[in-house]
This record gives structure tokens, sequence and C-alpha cells, in this order.
């Protein structure tokens, strides 16, 4: 498939990319800012993203899984790449094998990665881990409990490299919520317990709550792919994707008539519909059913009726230019991945992440 035969085509930013991790590690002159490229770098394609910032000068990587770390070892060969969901019984030769820092976030965790690291311990150096603590998520994460295990018992961290602690604020986008404050000095409590090590504090929003939520290695995931990491504010963040959509018929339909299953939306004037190549299997989220919008020459062309599982359909009545062959955009310029979210009932990390494969892709490095 070619831009010419696609019916939908989705511009990926890589220099924007590359520019939004520059603004982040501007703001935090703490230390580097890694870059957070799991669940496929939010929808947007994690082999050519991870390449593009390890070009840039990037050398920190997260993902959730194993799986997504062996698929981007090669593009960032000598980075530290670190799997945030934690060491998966049986997985540890493979850690091993591919230098993998994994995040440690149990006790049986730990138990696990220092019996792989006793039982390579002919190597020149121990191998890496992060340990991950939890201070207010209830996910992942060491409790309370077993810190003062750690604490107590040291030598269940020897043999390992502790290259990092880290924490996950809870609640980073909101400035004002006192739950960042009581991560904050829980995750100091907790570090005092521990064999020293640098700390990983902030993720997107946290670089923005200010310098005592600086660390030695911020995570940065949505910011870098545009979504905006101040909520409150205007969007610090360069814009990185644009999908647009292409017209594949435009109806002329009287007073009355319905369009779409169930009949949701009813004409109530003579009206031109146009049908677009677009659906809930690409990721366009149904919730967006007569809410949602496009837009076409810079002017937004509204949704109707409901979304379908390949094709969309919008009132293009006061757009006679809209024929079959345009493009719509419904991500870009106009409508940013927030703004979309918004009338979708959701947020701009589920847009990204919710992108399907049947678009054309195409990858832009300026």
């Amino acid at each position: 498939m070619t831009a010419e035969t696609a019916p939908a085509i989705l511009e990926i930013d890589l220099g924007a990319i590359v520019a939004n991790w520059r603004i982040l590690s501007r703001r935090h002159p703490a230390g580097p800012v890694a870059a957070v490229v799991k669940a496929d770098a939010y929808g947007l394609g994690a082999e050519p993203v991870a390449a593009a910032l390890y070009a840039a000068g990037c050398r920190h990587f997260f993902v959730a899984y194993l799986n997504e770390a062996l698929a981007i070892r090669a593009v960032v060969p000598d980075a530290m790449l670190a799997v945030l969901c934690g060491l998966i019984s049986g997985a540890e030769d493979s850690f091993a094998a591919y230098n993998l820092t994994p995040v440690l976030g149990s006790l049986d965790e730990i138990r696990r990665w220092q019996d792989a690291a006793r039982a390579i311990s002919g190597s020149s150096k121990p191998p890496a881990a992060i340990l991950h603590i939890d201070t207010g998520m209830a996910r992942l994460g060491l409790s309370q409990y077993e810190l003062e295990i750690l604490a107590r018992e040291p030598d269940r961290l020897d043999s390992i490299a502790i290259r990092y602690t880290m924490t996950h604020l809870v609640s980073a986008e909101m400035p004002t919520d006192g739950l960042n404050r009581l991560q904050r000095d829980r995750f100091s409590a907790a570090r005092a317990m521990l064999p020293p090590a640098p700390a990983s504090l902030a993720n997107s929003s946290g670089i923005f709550l200010g310098p005592d939520f600086r660390s030695d290695l911020a995570r940065a995931g949505a910011a870098l792919y545009g979504v905006n990491p101040t909520p409150d504010r205007p969007n610090p963040m360069r814009s990185v994707v644009r999908l647009s959509v292409r017209v594949l018929a435009v109806r002329d339909i009287q007073v009355g008539t319905p369009v779409g299953y169930n009949a949701t939306w009813i004409a109530a004037r003579p009206s031109r519909i146009a049908t677009a190549a677009l659906g809930y299997a690409d990721g366009f989220h149904r919730s967006l059913s007569s809410r949602g919008a496009a837009y076409f020459d810079g002017t937004p062309v509204p949704l109707v009726g409901r979304v379908s599982m390949d094709l969309t359909t919008f009132d293009v009545t006061d757009h006679p230019a809209v024929q079959p062959g345009c493009w719509l955009e419904v991500l870009g310029t106009h409508l940013s991945p927030d703004d979309v979210a918004a009338a979708a009932g959701t947020n701009g990390y589920e847009v990204l992440t919710s992108l399907g494969h049947r678009f054309h892709r195409v990858y832009r490095t300026a």
C-alpha cells in the first residue's frame, strides 16, 4: 500500500519527539531524562522512536515487558533498557543475556535476580536492577513491610548492582494534589532504609512539579508524544502525530434521514454526509459517536451518527469542496490527542495507544 492508495495516513514526526525529549531534558537539569517507549512507543512505533532518540543522545529507556525490550535492544545497543513490570519467573536468563535491567518490586523478584546473579558470578560486574518502591499507587513496588525486611536483612541485595531506586507518582498532572508531596516524602524515607543509590522520581508531569521533584533520572512517556503534561496550562510539547483519513463517498440526504447504526442521528436539514475510512477497528473510539469532529481545510466538520468498525460519517453540508478522495484530519494541528480524548471521555494516552495498524505510516525526521 502506498500513500496514494491508502485509506488513511498516520504521519509521525520523529524530529518532534526528539525535540520534546530535549525540552524535557532542559526542564530536568538534575539528571538525564529516560524515554518510556512501552506499548510500542505509545502506539507510534517503538523501534523507529527508540532509534531516533538514541541517535539524539538518549541512553536510558523503559518498556513494560520483556518482549518489548527484546524488540528494540538492537537499536539501543549500549543504553540502559529497563523493564517496568518486573521479573517474570523463568525470564532471568533472557534479562542477563540481553543486558536488560529488571525493575524489581517484590522480595521474590529480588531473590530470583540475586540467584541469577550468583549463577553468573564470573561476570566482571554484577547485574543491574532498579528497585521499585510503592509510595501510594498500590500496584507494583516494594511495600513498607518488605522495605523493613530489606532494612533488617541487607544481604538480600548482595550480588545486585542497584542502579536506581524509583517510585511512580499518582497525580503528578495535578500540581496542587497533596499526594505529590506525600509520595515524595515517603520515597525519601524509604530510600533511607536501603543502600545508597541514585533516585528516579518524576514522570512526564512530575518534571513540571518543580525542583523538589527532580532526581537522578526522570522518566518521560506521554509528553514525548505530544500529550500535555500540564493539563491546566498550555501544552509545552510539540505536536507529533497527524492522522488523515480519506473520504470514500459523499451522499446528499433529505430532512428526516437517519445516518448510521441504530439511527442515532437524523438529519434536521438537507445534508451532505461524507463517509470516511476510519472506525473503531482502527482505534477510533466508538464513544466519539455524534461527539467527535474532523477538520477540513482548517475548519471543523462534525461527526454524526455511530462510529462503526471501518467507517465514520461526517456532516459536510457547509463544506461543498469535500468530495470523494479528499482528506479529513482527525489528529494533528487542529485536533491534539488531548482534544480527541476530551470528546471520547478518556485521556490522550489511550487515544495514542489505540491507534490501529491499518494506517499507512509515514515517519518524518524534520
